[in-house]
């Protein structure tokens, strides 16, 4: 048979209970809270953003590394048959940007 409680035991039980409730209600109320639920949105936004940046580093990097591979030889020698080629195609497009933008202005 168990033992029966007494009256003192009861209300100590019914005090624990009661403070346990109290702690788990301010947890929700935290959780629910508008600046939490905003701080957090905020946060997931914020990784979202770093983890983007860092994928885009990462490809820009690549990309820069394999023209620089396409430009300039393994000991570090510039290839001119490549780079003269590809400078007179940007000089070209700017220079059509330029007449481009001449036009724009007179009309």
């Amino acid at each position: 048979m168990s033992e029966a409680r007494t009256p003192a035991q009861i209300e100590a039980d019914i005090v624990r209970r009661r403070q346990a409730l109290a702690v788990t209600l301010d947890e929700i109320g935290v959780r629910l809270h508008p600046k939490t639920i905003v701080g957090d949105a905020k946060a997931k936004a914020a990784q979202a953003v770093d983890r983007t940046a860092g994928r885009a580093y990462v490809a820009a990097h690549r990309a820069l590394s394999d023209v620089r591979g396409q430009l300039v030889s393994e000991d570090g020698a510039p290839r001119l048959e490549r780079i003269i080629p590809v400078a007179m195609i940007g000089v070209a497009v700017v220079g059509l940007l330029a007449l481009g933008s001449r036009k724009r202005r007179r009309d």
